[in-house]
Order: C-alpha cells, then sequence, then structure tokens
C-alpha cells in the first residue's frame, strides 16, 4: 500500500475511534452522574461538553506524549477555527441562529479574553506548564460559575442544554463503569492512531505538523461538535447549536491546551513562530467576529453563515497554497486577503449590527 493511502487511512480510523469513543465516553459518564443523583443541568454544562471535546484532549495528550508539540497546539488553534467558522456557519445555514441564551453573552466575551491571553502566554515561543496550570484554574472558576449561574436562572439556561434521556441511568452503575472505561480506551487508541497517520502524512507531503493539525486533525476531532450543532439547529435549538461551540471552544484552550502544557512534564509547550504569527491572531479574530455577529438583529443568519464558510475556505487555501507548485502566487493571495476581503467581511459586518442598533433604539 502506498504510504501516502496507509497514512491517509490511518487517520480516517482515528478520526472514527475518537468520534465512537467520545460517544461511549458521553453515555457512560452521563449513567454514573444520574446514577449518583447530579442534576441534568450540572450534566449537560460539564459531561456532555467534556465528552465534544475529548477527542481533542486525548489527540493533544498524546501528542505530547509522542513530543509533536506543535501539532499539539495546532490540533487547538486550528479546532476553535473551525468550531466558529465551520460548525457555526453551517448551523447557521440550516436555520439561521437565534442569540437569546446567557450563554452567548455572557461566553463570549469571556472566550475573547482567554484567546487574547493564550496568543499572550504562546508569544514567547513555548506556553509553560505554570500557564498550563492557570488555565485548568479558570477552568474551575468558570465551571463553578457556570453552574451557580445557571441555577439561577433556570428557566433560560436549561433550554440551551442537551437532551438527556430519562432512563439513561437504567443500565446499572457497572455496565456505566465498563462504557466509561472503553470510551476511554477507544479515546487513547483513536488518538495515537490520529497522530501517527497525521505525521506520516506531514512527512510525506512535506508540509510542517502545524499545517496538518491546523486542518486535517483540527477537523476530525471537532466532528463532534460539527454534528452535535447541525441536529441541534434541524431541531430548532439554536440555543445549543451556539452554545456548544463557544463553550466547546473554552474547553479546547482552558482543559485541552491547558492540560497539554501541564502534562509536558515542566518544559512546557513549543509554538512554532508560524502560529504565533498567522494562525493564533485568526483564532483571535474569529472571537471577535462573534459579537457583532451576534449584535446583528439578535440572530446569525444564513448571509453570515456562508461568510464564515467562505473566509474558512480562504484560510485554508492561505495555509496550503505556499505548499503547492503556485506558492509563488501566496504573496498576492495574502495582499487580496488583506486589502480586499477583509474590509469587504468588515463593511457587511459593521453595516448589519449599525442597522441592528438604530432599530433597537
Amino acid at each position: 500500500m502506498p504510504p501516502f493511502l496507509s497514512a491517509f487511512l490511518e487517520v480516517l480510523v482515528g478520526i472514527a475511534l475518537l468520534f465512537g469513543g467520545g460517544e461511549i465516553f458521553v453515555q457512560g459518564a452521563v449513567t454514573l452522574s444520574l446514577i449518583f443523583g447530579i442534576p441534568q443541568l450540572v450534566i449537560g454544562l460539564t459531561v456532555v461538553s467534556l465528552g465534544t471535546s475529548a477527542p481533542e484532549l486525548f489527540v493533544t495528550l498524546s501528542s505530547v506524549s509522542q513530543g509533536f508539540d506543535t501539532l499539539a497546539v495546532s490540533n487547538v488553534v486550528g479546532s476553535n477555527i473551525f468550531n466558529v467558522m465551520v460548525v457555526l456557519g453551517s448551523s447557521a445555514l440550516v436555520m439561521p441562529l437565534r442569540v437569546e441564551s446567557r450563554l452567548v453573552r455572557r461566553d463570549v466575551p469571556l472566550l475573547i479574553a482567554v484567546s487574547a491571553a493564550v496568543w499572550g502566554m504562546a508569544s514567547a515561543g513555548r506556553v509553560t506548564w505554570q500557564a498550563g496550570l492557570a488555565l485548568l484554574l479558570a477552568l474551575v472558576i468558570n465551571s463553578v460559575w457556570e453552574i451557580r449561574t445557571a441555577r439561577e436562572q433556570p428557566d433560560d439556561s436549561g433550554s440551551a442544554e442537551p437532551d438527556i434521556e430519562e432512563n439513561a441511568a437504567s443500565g446499572g452503575w457497572i455496565l456505566a463503569v465498563l462504557r466509561l472505561i472503553g470510551g476511554i480506551g477507544i479515546l487513547t487508541i483513536g488518538s495515537r492512531v490520529l497522530v501517527s497517520g497525521a505525521t506520516e502524512a506531514a512527512t510525506y507531503l512535506g508540509v510542517s505538523e502545524a499545517v496538518i493539525g491546523l486542518t486535517i486533525v483540527s477537523a476530525g476531532t471537532s466532528m463532534p461538535e460539527l454534528i452535535t450543532s447541525l441536529v441541534a439547529a434541524l431541531r430548532g435549538r439554536t440555543d445549543l447549536a451556539i452554545g456548544n461551540v463557544v463553550g466547546s471552544c473554552l474547553l479546547n484552550l482552558l482543559l485541552v491546551l491547558g492540560g497539554g502544557a501541564l502534562a509536558a512534564a515542566g518544559r512546557g509547550l513549543d509554538v512554532s513562530p508560524e502560529l504565533i504569527q498567522d494562525d493564533l491572531p485568526v483564532m483571535l479574530l474569529t472571537s471577535l467576529a462573534c459579537l457583532p455577529i451576534f449584535w446583528t438583529r439578535g440572530r446569525i443568519s444564513r448571509l453570515e453563515g456562508g461568510l464564515l464558510l467562505g473566509l474558512y475556505i480562504l484560510y485554508i487555501v492561505d495555509n496550503v497554497l505556499p505548499r503547492t507548485t503556485l506558492a509563488s502566487w501566496s504573496d498576492e493571495f495574502r495582499l487580496l486577503m488583506l486589502c480586499l476581503v477583509l474590509p469587504v467581511v468588515m463593511i457587511v459586518i459593521m453595516t448589519q449590527a449599525l442597522v441592528f442598533w438604530r432599530t433597537k433604539s
């Protein structure tokens, strides 16, 4: 079998294992939580959210253990960019998303602040274990705050959480533990297979780990978020579709990146210059773009969803173009992005935001 085809099959098998392992892990964790009498709202805010971010977590930890720091960091950065541009954009194309939930009003500014903080932490070329510890501490504080504020506003927040089956605890705690252990085992195997295939593909194609992490790996590990949000949009649960994206982005930065930096055994995570100069700023800009989009008429329209998807395609082209035979056009492409595409996007978003605020006043 040709080396590239073998690597590509490894990536596909790894993604499938991560998806299945994450689902089994969530089933076991939810069952145990219900057996021990934990409220459904708390389960939705913690266990289910963790389940959709489990692929990113296990891929990052596996990458760190094998010394692929760039792949670990680029997976987090690429997943956040994919979540906002593709998951949110696709969901809005299925159905315009109403923005009413306190999850969006509270978590989007927090996401912007954490994204900026992570860029600042990584600007020296390394995310230290102390920075990782600080991110995990922020996760604990945010989780406590999330649960307390959710209890204070049950009518608003409850509708934004995933449905949890009432009979989920009927299988017994032994089956739940077996599912939990099995899910973790499958996630571990899947993450190692995916990392192995991704690094082999990067070597074969002659591209950096960062490019593979930002594209193939991040898209693969974000499949649970994409499917969850699309299903939620089809069912009219638009708050869940949006809350899933914002919550997953926060978990990627606080839990996945923080855990990866702490697991690096004192050395911290090395961050490549291309991630610092190009992709971390893009991640922050996508977070900043959420605010004016969420302001426009109190919803994310199909136009804005299509705009996000189009921008992601341009972002992928910008990453891949310099590694192709058309590399000589990469500078011209970036100039076109800066001088034409970016101003047009800003004008569209700000115009809709101004129209919204004028009609509101």
